[in-house]
């Protein structure tokens, strides 16, 4: 089966580097593209999660450093994504977010950080029902970006006020939420009920149990449920303890990555073609359906924002085995084949 290259729309560090470390290099930076590449991924967006705005702009300034001067981000990354610093910083809803670093939405911040890149912030999660929420939202609309719910308590209302100003996405849809909530009225039904916008879902087992995340994708439909990873540092890593954005995160032998020094998740170790391989697994989705929602589906969520910034990705194609491995992978003229090296 030959399908275009993945995108992850969702990815804060890959196979040991953390891309909202403040030292990133352009070296290390091909290294974690490169194991990305066996995963076949051949676009994503290096996110950066929330922090005070000096901490952004320094993590962004490097970042961007790094992309610009690797081999592979050029390809790769064609912009970034921005996960707060505006969202509810409640219990349950902040993460591992940490809340002490959230703010009322304003598009001043934005625009400054985008005055330093040399590549657009093409996707920005917010929660809608902040000060200012739905105002930015907008805004960001406006200004040909993507935006996204996420760690948000949005109801019905809110949510379809957001939709109405342009939210295109639930940014992995089913966390970022407390463990209880009211039986009907609350912001994973109302996201899911709002045929304007796509969704984000991390389909690792541990985020979401399988048959959880069949009957989320069946609510949101398959047209609209892309695959994410959310993947940290310790993504294609070994079991250890890492630094996630300033915090000590572990990942443990069963795959789930925790903060440290409290209860909630952090991020993920799952690998994007793992994602695909589990919900062909699991009875949710046909291979051709699981790539598409890891691929094309994702293009489709961020093709306006690409074309609004003037931005062609290159050609890509994945050749994959009939039990879903990656054989080969190619991204513009940077070819890839694995099914070769093995047999060397």
């Amino acid at each position: 089966m030959q399908t275009p290259g993945l995108v992850d729309l969702q990815v804060n560090g890959f196979a040991g580097l953390d891309f909202n470390s403040s030292t990133v290099t352009a070296a290390e930076l091909d290294r974690a593209l490169e194991a990305m590449l066996a995963t076949g991924v051949t676009t994503c967006l290096p996110t950066i999660i929330t922090a005070h705005p000096h901490e952004l702009e320094e993590r962004f300034r490097a970042l961007d450093a790094a992309v610009k001067g690797s081999r592979l981000g050029p390809l790769m990354c064609p912009g970034y994504h921005l996960e707060g610093p505006f969202l509810n910083p409640s219990a349950g809803y902040c993460g591992c977010h940490p809340p002490e670093a959230m703010t009322a939405a304003t598009p001043e911040l934005i625009a400054h950080l985008e005055g330093l890149l040399s590549r657009p912030i093409l996707m920005v999660t917010l929660a809608p029902e902040i000060e200012g929420g739905i105002a930015l939202a907008g805004e960001l609309a406006r200004m040909g970006k993507v935006v996204a719910i996420g760690h948000s308590a949005a109801d019905f209302d809110v949510v379809a006020a957001a939709a109405d100003v342009g939210v295109t996405l639930s940014t992995h849809l089913g966390n970022g939420l407390p463990q209880d909530l009211p039986k009907l009225s609350n912001a994973l039904f109302a996201q899911l009920g709002e045929d304007r916008m796509m969704a984000g879902f991390i389909a690792d087992g541990i985020h979401l149990p399988p048959k959880a995340l069949k009957s989320l994708i069946r609510a949101k439909g398959f047209e609209r449920s892309i695959l994410v990873t959310d993947a940290v540092v310790a993504a294609g890593a070994v079991p250890g303890r890492y630094s996630f954005a300033g915090m000590p995160v572990e990942l443990r032998v069963d795959g789930s990555v925790y903060q440290v020094n409290g209860s909630s998740l952090a991020g993920s170790a799952l690998k994007l073609d793992d994602a695909v391989r589990n919900v062909v697994a699991w009875g949710i989705a046909t291979p051709q359906e699981a790539v598409a929602m890891a691929s094309t589906h994702a293009l489709a969520c961020i093709a306006d924002a690409l074309a609004g910034a003037g931005i062609t990705l290159p050609e890509s194609v994945i050749e994959w085995s009939p039990d879903l491995r990656v054989r080969s992978v190619r991204v513009g003229n940077e070819r890839r084949d694995f099914a070769a090296e093995a047999a060397a």
